[in-house]
């Protein structure tokens, strides 16, 4: 790695550590040619496929959108913020795991409502209401009847 006080691309690993719950690794590095130490951090770089919105246009996947919306759906609900994140980290990893490039902003749609689905049947019909554009009480009407059935 190159050193970044005098630009040597030579440095050398003082010492490592597991940092951010086993997430990153944490480097104290020396230089070798000006003898300055710095700290590195390293992380994996995951890559979440791009979304293909309802209009056909592409953008990078956003998961503080996707987490704003979860947000949203729960607010004054039971819902505690850890099974929150493990929902949104559940929904990416299943993301990844599918192994596509590109995938439907429908697709994801579907995810997030599964999870809020299982974490609060109140949250999942205020997000199926935004999502799915009801346009009157009878949609929230049959939603619910849809919910009851499958119990």
């Amino acid at each position: 790695m190159r050193c970044p006080f005098c630009s040597f691309q030579d440095t050398k690993v003082i010492d490592s550590r597991l940092v951010a719950e086993g997430d990153q690794v944490r480097r104290r590095r020396e230089c070798i040619e000006c003898g300055e130490r710095f700290t590195t951090f390293e992380g994996a770089e995951l890559v979440m496929p791009r979304v293909i919105k309802s209009d056909g246009s592409r953008q990078p996947f956003d998961d503080a959108k996707m987490k704003a919306g979860v947000l949203r759906a729960v607010e004054k609900r039971p819902v505690s913020v850890e099974d929150v994140e493990k929902s949104i980290l559940s929904i990416q990893s299943h993301l990844r795991a599918m192994g596509e490039r590109e995938v439907s902003a429908q697709v994801i749609g579907e995810l997030v409502m599964d999870a809020l689905k299982k974490l609060d049947q109140v949250a999942f019909v205020r997000f199926a209401s935004v999502y799915r554009r009801f346009q009157d009480v009878s949609e929230f009407r049959q939603e619910i009847e849809r919910l009851e059935s499958n119990d």
